[in-house]
């Protein structure tokens, strides 16, 4: 005589956690962005985004347009900009947001960082500790 077996449970494939962005930009710093870029003569891939060393605290940050994404580029879309993040810079800018602020003399992109430790007086430069590479639930 035969023994039954029991059905088998639905496989269900294990859900992934979706990553953080590495960084989101204001409404104000959205549109500045958007505003350029469809000013600009060229069209741009998206806004690059990096450290390098340099200034009196030891870092600083680097804004620019890019004509095309790098191959292990961070691509992040936020409020309608695509974001380019330079891989060696993706720990140190995990959590930042970039704003746009115009006050009476200046306007200008403004970081801000959680991983920020120090910044100089002039403002033109900062130093950063890089996060762990588990917040952004890499395997």
């Amino acid at each position: 005589m035969e023994t039954q077996q029991p059905p088998l449970a639905p496989t269900v494939a294990p859900r992934r956690r979706e990553r953080p962005k590495v960084v989101k930009l204001t409404d104000a710093a959205a549109a500045r962005v958007r505003e350029i870029m469809d000013k600009a003569e060229t069209p741009y891939a998206g806004l690059r985004v990096g450290v390098r060393n340099g200034g009196c605290a030891g870092q600083e940050y680097i804004l620019e347009y890019a004509k095309e994404a790098g191959p292990l580029d961070e691509v992040v879309e936020d409020k309608g900009v695509k974001i380019l993040i330079e891989p060696k810079a993706v720990l140190f800018l995990v959590g930042s947001e970039i704003d746009y602020e115009i006050t009476r003399l200046s306007s200008k992109f403004v970081f801000r960082n959680p991983n920020e430790t120090d910044a100089c007086g002039c403002g033109e430069s900062v130093t950063i500790v890089p996060r762990d590479a588990s917040v952004l639930g890499a395997d």
